[in-house]
């Protein structure tokens, strides 16, 4: 910041005010001089021309007694000339710009015009208007008294001329004195702003270039005079600070290097172990597994002497040890299940604030004897979170004291984190697997109800009847109760088998269209009922849990033709477009009305129940159309917004 802002550029155009007021001056000085001379030259010339014009009266005035032939002619041109005579004198009295002729500004030359007008008016005038008005005795009179004053006359205008010239010469000196003085305050000037603009400006930034060119030749020494006290003074002291900061910033560069090395290879280290973690977690893995994976990265990577992870469990409000790495049994014995009040791990799963503290010293109120006992100097202890939910806690014990930074709290809080997403996702998908194996079974066990269980209590029944046509000796009876019981046998065989076959549906490397192929040419070589398959459209593959959810309502369609239908001809239509896919599975069978029907309406049956909730497990809807006598049409729809959110 400058010192003192303004101070150079006020003594710049202070010199510069001042040489312009002293040029103005000189040049309005010579301004005033040529206007003085100007028309000066003209005067003296019409001075001259009256004693031209008073000599020219006498002779006429004498030609005009010689010849009366011409004597007119002689007034009137002595008449004119006394006219010019007059009309001059007015003019070099009063002056006449348009000539231009000036006016006499000198007092001598004021005082020898005045002495000439008196003179003509007083004088010489009177003798020549005595000659052109009086007769030949009184012009010879007028004339003879005209050349009497003649040579006065003319000697006081030879007066006026040399008073005028006089005049003239001294002004034109003056301008020329002034000019010459002109001159040389513009040779003077231009030294003095020469030498003010060295001294002030020049000689400072030729100083400050110099110094620059020294310090890009990596010598730091150098410093600038501080000679003034303007902007280039401050500018060489900030120089001077700026060469300073930079000598000392370069005597410590490589200090400075080695530290940010230090803090660099540091920050590679963190983002190494936190990779590393962060990739092992990603991988699935049984949860105890995860654990201690986790655990073993971070003792080898931050050389921990042992380490535990402690998970929660609400149930009991405890802690409990999942893995530990160089622990003793006794540790872990003791420390097996831990109370969330208890020690150090259950207060930072209360508080969520992870610390590391020496165990010689902890905090007030906290006991740490296993940890001690254990011989550890250092113990730490980290909150595993998952969306601010508390899962456990993780610990890392040193036997020697360790100090951890804040970056390396930080990077082990945010692994704690990692964790807890790692086990809750584990736990997710553990509960996902169960959940998709009730939702399957309590699909089979309904299917099996419809089915299998419906066929057994018809040969309970069977079986009854048959025991009390044996009783009774009705072998008839009997033998076609055996001949029900046979078929129903052999319809509860066959349910067998299609349960078995649906409980083995795969569809390999996402070709559904292949699946459907395959299970409608063994539908029909176990029926005999004629089937075709029909493609339209194309479209990108599906997720493999839609496409078997597809296939079980496919295979519930054709069970329901095989045992209800009585249909000779099966056709699977699939239409596949960018947006959409659908699948109809129609036959030619006998029908029914879905909206009458007891097998619609009960809920024994509940094969059209399933296909319904198999279709809305993928986000799609199961459609039936039907009428009697006209076969059935099941249609299953799946729209891609659908297909997305499923």
């Amino acid at each position: 910041m400058l010192a003192n802002p303004g101070k150079l550029s006020r003594k710049i155009v202070g010199m510069l005010v001042v040489f312009f007021a002293v040029a103005t001056a000189a040049i309005g000085l010579t301004l005033l001089i040529s206007w003085q001379l100007e028309g000066v030259a003209a005067a003296i010339n019409d001075a001259g021309s009256q004693r031209m014009r008073t000599y020219r009266m006498g002779h006429l005035m004498a030609r005009g007694l010689e010849s009366k032939a011409q004597e007119a002619s002689v007034t009137k041109i002595l008449g004119e000339e006394m006219g010019r005579f007059d009309k001059v004198m007015r003019d070099l009295q009063l002056g006449d710009p348009a000539r231009p002729l000036s006016s006499p500004r000198n007092e001598d030359v004021q005082h020898q015009l005045h002495e000439v007008k008196v003179a003509w008016q007083g004088r010489v005038q009177p003798l020549v208007a005595r000659y052109l008005a009086g007769g030949p005795a009184e012009r010879e009179k007028a004339l003879d008294r005209f050349d009497a004053e003649l040579e006065p006359f003319v000697s006081s205008i030879n007066e006026l001329v040399l008073v005028m010239e006089r005049s003239y010469t001294f002004d034109t000196n003056l301008l020329r004195t002034v000019q010459a003085a002109l001159v040389l305050l513009a040779i003077f000037g231009t030294a003095v702003l020469i030498r003010f603009f060295v001294r002030l400006v020049i000689r400072p930034v030729g100083e400050l270039h110099a110094g620059m060119q020294r310090m890009t030749s990596d010598d730091l020494t150098v410093r600038l005079p501080v000679a003034t006290d303007d902007e280039l003074g401050s500018l060489a002291r900030g120089f001077n600070q700026m060469a300073e900061h930079l000598q000392h910033a370069y005597s410590t560069l490589e200090e400075r290097v080695e530290a940010e090395t230090r803090r660099l290879a540091q920050r590679n280290h963190e983002l190494s172990i936190l990779y590393s973690v962060t990739a092992f977690l990603s991988e699935p893995a049984p949860q105890e597994a995860l654990c201690e994976g986790f655990l073993d990265r971070l003792t080898s990577a931050l050389g921990a002497d042992a380490g535990a992870v402690r998970l929660y469990q609400q149930a009991s409000d405890s802690l409990y040890l999942v893995t530990g790495q160089g622990l003793s049994e006794e540790f872990i014995e003791r420390e097996a299940e831990m109370n969330c009040a208890d020690c150090l791990c259950g207060n930072v799963f209360q508080s969520g604030v992870p610390t590391a503290f020496a165990t010689v010293s902890p905090p007030p109120g906290m006991k740490l004897r296993t940890c001690i006992r254990e011989g550890f100097a250092t113990a730490t202890a980290f909150s595993i979170l998952c969306d601010k939910q508390k899962l456990g806690v993780y610990n890392l014990y040193f036997r020697r004291p360790q100090a951890l930074s804040e970056q390396q709290m930080h990077l082990l809080e945010t692994l704690g984190h990692h964790l807890g997403v790692a086990i809750e996702n584990q736990r997710l998908k553990s509960r996902e697997k169960e959940l998709a194996v009730s939702e399957e079974r309590n699909l089979l066990a309904q299917e099996l109800h419809d089915s299998i269980a419906q066929g057994l209590a018809f040969l309970n029944i069977q079986v009854q009847l048959l025991q009390d046509s044996l009783r009774k000796g009705k072998a008839d009876e009997a033998m076609q109760t055996a001949g029900q019981l046979r078929e129903g046998v052999q319809e509860s065989y066959d349910d067998v088998r299609e349960l078995l076959v649906h409980f083995r549906t795969r569809v390999h490397q996402s070709d559904l269209d292949t699946a459907i192929n395959a299970a409608l040419e063994k539908f029909e070589g176990q029926t005999g009922i004629k089937t075709a398959f029909e493609r339209i459209g194309n479209g990108a593959p599906m997720v493999p849990t839609d496409e078997i959810q597809i296939m079980h309502i496919v295979q519930e369609s054709l069970s329901n033709i095989r045992k209800h239908a009585g249909a000779s001809h099966v056709r699977v239509v699939v239409k596949r477009s960018v947006g959409s896919i659908s699948v109809a599975i129609e036959d030619d069978g006998r029908g029914f009305d879905p909206e009458t029907d007891p097998n619609c309406l009960s809920d024994r049956h509940v094969g059209l129940k399933i296909m319904r909730e198999r279709a809305h497990r993928v986000g799609g809807e199961c459609r039936i159309s039907s009428k009697p006598g006209q076969g059935a049409c099941v249609t299953m729809i799946l729209p891609k917004e659908n297909r997305e959110s499923a």
